[in-house]
């Protein structure tokens, strides 16, 4: 319930971050809990779940995770079609997560598998 309320209350440019299990969550936004287990549920199973259901104007990742964890980016490029991906460092996500409406977190443990979805 908590996601789907984010997302029906989520404005054109807004902004919020899907991490993975070690991503310090910052104090602020909304913290919605998805993690069960490690890997269930992944950055990209989110990642997908929001797509079928939002408009996404672009989606940022990090600099660290195409260095880290290309297979990931190939992934969620292949998930995300023609939305835009916008490269960021780590700790440029990191300062920007605090402004966001919200973050949520799952049980990936993918290295560097943060996102943070801009809303259309």
């Amino acid at each position: 319930p908590a996601l789907g309320h984010l997302l029906s209350s989520t404005g054109h440019t807004d902004y919020f971050t899907v991490c993975d299990r070690g991503f310090p969550v910052p104090d602020g936004p909304e913290r919605i809990d998805l993690a069960l287990v490690d890997g269930i549920p992944t950055v990209l199973d989110v990642l997908r779940a929001v797509h079928a259901e939002w408009v996404i104007d672009r989606v940022l990742i990090t600099e660290e995770m195409e260095q880290v964890s290309p297979d990931r980016v190939a992934e969620i490029r292949a998930a995300l079609g023609d939305v835009p991906v916008q490269v960021i460092t780590h700790l440029e996500l990191k300062r920007l997560a605090p402004e966001g409406k919200a973050t949520v977190r799952t049980g990936d443990t993918v290295p560097y598998a943060n996102v943070i979805l801009v809303s259309g």
